[in-house]
């Protein structure tokens, strides 16, 4: 018994080529085979493929539902032989790769050495921005995103959760006193971040579970960098609200200290890795994923040991 993916590879060829004998020159077959192929291809579908002559082929009405098919399921199965035998492969090639200024300089470039060793035929080419790069128009392979990540066809794999907390210097607090609520940071001078994605952006921060609390605050500096207002506030400058992954270190060596308000930090965007979309993902994009993962488990880096 013939084959029957080896007979629709037959056809298509048949169809392109417009005959038996170009069919069999290019798939290295003889017109017989060509033949029996197509044949057992009518036989098992109990109808004629082609109209024939003496001067040409051409498609019958199944024949032509028959190569919507093949052309739907023939790359389809091409790609699933890939992904297979991808996975006996060593990732290679050239990985770009983007992610947010602050996150990067921490958490993902003192991880590359232990990524180059594991997977020595990769390279990666890091670029570092806190805005939201077009990962198809700028030919991006990869994007960290700390973000609220909305509907796209784009694919996407959360990595990590990102905690919030506000903190200040003790030399301010000492000198403007600590807010112990909500209502009593707008009286203090908040440092805020221009990239919120919270309504309100630098001049509201939003509080509770889902956000449900805010409060409106004002300062001597808002930045659209988190790393320039963890500065400002370890001199002195005033409050911030900030991921833990800016300000963790800060904290655990007490040019930080958090504040316990009367109402929690609202639960920060997660870490996701954004990729292109597709019936398979280069494995060298699949491996920095895992390894990121693995790295970044169930509790990430930035989260551990905090005062």
């Amino acid at each position: 018994m013939l084959d029957r993916i080896t007979s629709m590879q037959v056809f298509v060829k048949v169809v392109a080529t417009g005959s038996f004998t170009g069919a069999g020159r290019a798939l290295s077959l003889s017109q017989t085979m060509v033949t029996k192929h197509i044949t057992a291809l009518e036989t098992r579908l109990g109808s004629m493929l082609f109209h024939r002559s003496t001067r040409k082929l051409s498609l019958t009405e199944a024949g032509r539902l028959f190569l919507e098919g093949c052309q739907k399921i023939l790359p389809e199965l091409e790609d699933i032989e890939q992904t297979v035998t991808e996975q006996r492969r060593e990732p290679r090639g050239l990985l770009r790769l983007n992610a947010p200024v602050s996150f990067a300089i921490r958490y993902l470039a003192p991880l590359l050495p232990e990524f180059s060793k594991r997977y020595p035929l990769v390279t990666v080419e890091l670029g570092v921005n806190d805005r939201t790069v077009d990962l198809i128009e700028e030919g991006w392979d990869l994007t960290l995103r700390v973000r609220h990540m909305a509907s796209s066809t784009l694919r996407m794999r959360r990595l990590a959760t990102i905690s919030m907390v506000v903190c200040a210097a003790p030399a301010y607090l000492k000198e403007a006193g600590t807010p112990a609520t909500l209502a009593e940071l707008s009286q203090h001078a908040c440092l805020g971040y221009t990239l919120s994605e919270t309504v309100g952006g630098a001049s509201r921060w939003s509080f509770g579970e889902k956000g449900e609390k805010s409060v409106l605050v004002s300062g001597p500096l808002c930045a659209n960098n988190g790393d320039v207002l963890r500065e400002a506030a370890i001199a002195g400058q005033g409050i911030i609200y900030q991921p833990t992954f800016i300000v963790a270190d800060a904290l655990r060596n007490g040019s930080l200290k958090a504040l316990a308000l009367d109402a929690p930090p609202t639960p920060g965007p997660a870490l996701h890795a954004v990729y292109a979309p597709g019936l398979t993902t280069p494995l060298k994009v699949r491996a920095m994923i895992d390894f990121l993962a693995e790295q970044y488990d169930d509790t990430p880096p930035w989260d551990k040991d905090l005062p």
